[in-house]
């Protein structure tokens, strides 16, 4: 049997929530965890772009994340994640346009000129102060269950709330911490952060999800 291929990277938020869709959805994969700062040669074959995750089904090639993900769920969707639609989509999609960016600026300030890191996570939070409002009196970003927008946003809220947890946990936005923290500590995230060597040609055949 020929599985399709998951290039991708533990540590990064774009990965998880590729995998966290994969998981999800019940199919599995070859995974094939890349060194960012080594990248094996048969990944840049696939994708010369060189980020992770990319999904290599066959004669498709899948290099962004959100595609990943409604790739799998596309294909099967057991727990119904996909019930709030376009919606949830655009609501991940505003999280690339209006709130990574920022991240970016303020997690890896000196890789850029004249940015100013707090101003930076002053615009960022701008965005987390609407999902907190969001969750207030609910669960999850479009109701009582996980969804789509959830598993898509939560890894850049981690990674955001880790660059100074002190001062995300002083922030007034309780919604969004208890929401952080569930996912965090839940069975789904922590499944999918198993740590895997760095795979090389010759490698036996990784399962993700394991049997």
């Amino acid at each position: 049997m020929t599985r399709p291929i998951l290039y991708s990277f533990r540590r990064c938020p774009y990965a998880m929530r590729a995998r966290l869709s994969i998981a999800a959805s019940g199919l599995q994969v070859e995974l094939r965890e890349i060194l960012l700062r080594d990248k094996a040669p048969a990944f840049l074959a696939a994708s010369p772009k060189g980020t992770v995750p990319v999904v290599v089904d066959g004669d498709q090639v899948i290099e962004e994340s959100l595609d990943v993900m409604e790739w799998a769920l596309g294909q099967s969707d057991p727990e119904d994640l996909l019930y709030a639609g376009s919606q949830a989509r655009k609501l991940i999609v505003r999280c690339e346009a209006e709130f990574k960016g920022h991240l970016d600026r303020f997690k890896y300030a000196v890789r850029y000129e004249d940015v100013d890191p707090e101003a930076e996570r002053k615009l960022a939070s701008t965005y987390l102060r609407e999902l907190d409002q969001r969750l207030d009196g609910q669960a999850y970003l479009f109701g009582d269950r996980i969804g789509f927008a959830d598993i898509g946003i939560a890894p850049f809220v981690r990674q955001f709330a880790n660059t100074d947890r002190a001062w995300f946990d002083a922030q007034d936005w309780p919604n969004l911490i208890r929401w952080l923290d569930a996912f965090i500590n839940s069975d789904r995230f922590q499944s999918i952060m198993t740590k895997y060597p760095k795979w090389k040609e010759g490698d036996a055949e990784t399962l993700f999800p394991a049997s």
